[in-house]
Formats: C-alpha cells, sequence, structure tokens
C-alpha cells in the first residue's frame, strides 16, 4: 500500500494555513475600505474581483505548469507571488490609491491560485486513492486555523485602528486631515501583509532545500484540448465544478458580508463585529474535523447533502429572523460550509488519473464564483437597501450544492 511521506505531508498541508490566513484577512478588507474610503458594498465588492478573479486566470496556467514541471516547482513558483503580492501593499499605502491594493491582491491572489492547483491534487496523491478525499479534508482541516489566525490579526492590526468617523463626518473633514486620517489607516492595513509575506520568505527557502515526491503520473507531456474533452464529458466532474463555483459563491459572500450584517443587527462597530466572524470560523474549523471521521462512516455525497440541507435552512433563518437569533443562524452556517470544499473537490476529481493535474485547474477556476457572486450579492445590498435579502444569494447556491451531494449518491448507488 502506498504510504504517505511525513514531513512533506506537513510542509504542503502548512500551505492550507497559509492561504487561510490570506483569504480571510482580504474579507475583512470589505468592512474596512467601506469605512477607509467611504465606498458602496459594490465598490468594496471589487476586493473579491481582483482576489478571486487572479484564482480564475492563474488556476490553468499553473496546472500547464505543474504537468510540465512538478508539484514542488509549483509550490515555489505560487509562494514566490504570494510573497511578492504582500510586500506590493507597502507602495500601495504610500500612494493612498484603491486600485495599487487591487493590483497587489490580485498578484498575491494569484501565487494563492497556483498553491491551491497544487496543493490540492498533490494532497490527494499522497497515498492510497481510496482515502484521497479524506486525507484532502484533513489537510484542509488546517485551511480554517489560518483563517481564524488571519481574522484575529485584521481585528487587532487592522479593523482596531480605524477611525470611527463615519462617510458623513469624513465628507466634511478638511483634506489635509482626510489625508492624515487614510494615511493611518492603511498603514495598518499593510502591516500585516508585509509580515506575512517576511515570515514566508523562511517557508520558502525550507520547501526549496526539501526532497519532495513525485505523484504517479510522472508524465510531463500536456495534450491540453484532448484533456478538457475528456474532462467535459465526465459528468462527475464538469457539474462538480459548477456546484464548486457555487460553494465559493456561498462561502465568500457569507464571510465578506458577516462583519456588515452584525453592525446592522446589533449595532456594533467593525472590531465588535469581527468577534462573531471569528466565531464562525472556530466552528468551521472544528466542524471540518468532524466530518474528516465521520468520513469512516459516512459517504463523501451523503454528509455533503445533509450539510447543504442544514445551511439552506440556517440562511433561511439568517433572512427572515432579527437579531441575535438571526446573527447566530448566520454564524452556525460556516458550521455547515466546513465539509464543502474540500468534499466537492474530492469527490469530481476521483478516478481522473493522468487528468487530475488539469481536472485541478478547473475546480480552482472555480474559485471565480468568489468574485461574481460576492459581487451580485453586494449589488442586492445595494439595490434593495436591505443587506438581509442580499443573502438569498447564498440561499441559491446551498441549494446547487445539495442537488449535486443528492446527484452524486444516487450515481454512486447506481453504478455499485
Amino acid at each position: 500500500m502506498k504510504k504517505t511521506p511525513i514531513i512533506p505531508f506537513i510542509l504542503v498541508t502548512s500551505l492550507f494555513f497559509m492561504w487561510g490566513l490570506a483569504n480571510n484577512m482580504t474579507d475583512t478588507l470589505l468592512a474596512a475600505f467601506k469605512r477607509i474610503m467611504s465606498m458602496s458594498d459594490f465598490q468594496t465588492s471589487w476586493i473579491q474581483i481582483a482576489f478571486y478573479g487572479s484564482y480564475f486566470v492563474l488556476a490553468l496556467p499553473a496546472a500547464i505548469f505543474i504537468k510540465r514541471f512538478t508539484y514542488k516547482a509549483g509550490i515555489l513558483l505560487g509562494l514566490g507571488m504570494f510573497i511578492f503580492g504582500g510586500l506590493l501593499f507597502y507602495p500601495a499605502s504610500q500612494t493612498m490609491v484603491y486600485g495599487h491594493f487591487l493590483g497587489a491582491l490580485f498578484i498575491l491572489a494569484g501565487g494563492l491560485s497556483i498553491l491551491e492547483t497544487t496543493a490540492n491534487p498533490y494532497i490527494i496523491s499522497m497515498g492510497p486513492e481510496e482515502s484521497g478525499t479524506q486525507r484532502l479534508n484533513f489537510a484542509q482541516s488546517f485551511n480554517p486555523i489560518g483563517s481564524i489566525s488571519g481574522v484575529i490579526l485584521s481585528k487587532f492590526f487592522i479593523l482596531a485602528h480605524l477611525n470611527q468617523a463615519d462617510a458623513t463626518q469624513r465628507a466634511g473633514m478638511g483634506h489635509e486631515e482626510l489625508v492624515a486620517v487614510r494615511a493611518a489607516e492603511l498603514n495598518a492595513t499593510m502591516g500585516p501583509y508585509v509580515g506575512v509575506a517576511l515570515f514566508l520568505l523562511l517557508l520558502w527557502v525550507l520547501i526549496a532545500f526539501v526532497k519532495m515526491p513525485k505523484a504517479s503520473d510522472e508524465s510531463n507531456k500536456v495534450d491540453l484540448f484532448p484533456t478538457l474533452g475528456r474532462l467535459i464529458r465526465n459528468k462527475r466532474y464538469s457539474i462538480g465544478v459548477v456546484a464548486q463555483f457555487f460553494y465559493v459563491g456561498a462561502q465568500i459572500g457569507v464571510w465578506s458580508f458577516t462583519i456588515r450584517y452584525v453592525m446592522h443587527e446589533l449595532g456594533t462597530n467593525e472590531g465588535q463585529s469581527s468577534t462573531y466572524y471569528i466565531a464562525a470560523l472556530i466552528l468551521f474549523m472544528t466542524l471540518r474535523f468532524v466530518f474528516t471521521g465521520l468520513m469512516k462512516f459516512f459517504s463523501p455525497g451523503r454528509l455533503l447533502t445533509f450539510s447543504a440541507s442544514i445551511a439552506i435552512v440556517l440562511t433561511l433563518f439568517t433572512i427572515f429572523g432579527n437579531g441575535s437569533f438571526a446573527v447566530y443562524s448566520l454564524v452556525a452556517i460556516s458550521a455547515a460550509m466546513s465539509l464543502m470544499f474540500p468534499t466537492i473537490y474530492g469527490i469530481s476529481l476521483r478516478g481522473l488519473g493522468e487528468d487530475t493535474k488539469i481536472g485541478a485547474s478547473g475546480l480552482i477556476m472555480a474559485i471565480l464564483g468568489g468574485a461574481v457572486l460576492t459581487a451580485v450579492q453586494g449589488q442586492v445590498s445595494d439595490l434593495t437597501g436591505n443587506i438581509k435579502l442580499a443573502f438569498f444569494v447564498p440561499l441559491a447556491c446551498f441549494v446547487v450544492i445539495a442537488a449535486y451531494g443528492l446527484w452524486n449518491v444516487k450515481s454512486t448507488s447506481a453504478s455499485v
């Protein structure tokens, strides 16, 4: 039986922590820039458009790169872009131009796209195929630990340093006063990103000097169009890409608007509201370990259907509930979501063989859902003037995911 190499497995799993940290620091930027730049919800959603748009653009080139070279080369390239993007936050904080921050995020997220395209199938390849989804769920369990760390960094080093003057008060400030306020806030925003980038330099060096295993598919030949044809004809995979698009849209939408939703329902500020976001991520982390254990007793498809059904009910409570009950329902959605990404990923890649690397890129390209559907959610919030109604967008996403889980259960049963 194929054994899992421990040191490489630990190093690659650490990457799940790091991109979780970056993803969720970025989610808090929507609330931060809404105050700093006096923006609408749709304008702040450009943060997610830049971030997850980069995932879409870089995923297929990343897959071709690792197919041509190695998983290790893909990891080093992705980490390098992650580091460069983080360091670019410094000049962006000096120019104080929103577009420069978006550019830094685009480069940083491009690195994350390469890392995810590389690390997810690499983890699956590090052991027996039949336990690949469970192994990926375990590695992905460290992603929300990074997410929690990212929100804590944001809470104390970004959100806590925001000037509490609202858009009306800022409009009444003199030019020099407003520039001084924004400069202090943007310097605070820059600090965590540059600090993380400097730490990642050490991780890059460590991975560069450790011997990493090759996957079972050692061919470096890239037959892109025949591969894409096979993948499109594979229903489990192609429908899985669609489900992943809607899942990421739901996750990013729920998390990106959590702080704003809590502020609306409880009358708190950004820093206070971020505590509920941290609670959501703790639930997300805890339940991912729980679901990983449950996979010993229940099929991934059944667990996916169950968790999506629970998410539908909780989202309805979020839309139609009020006060603390609605906030707690919103927080609890993260528990239901914890299973979804790695399970859809593992189910979709099952049995792809030599097409796995290119197939993985499609599932990472589906992360574009975080850009498209978050922007839609922002538009619904702006047009209706009611952030609660915007949660009909993730509600629709969870319906699609439940349908995919149910389809997988039925198709698996029919093939036995």
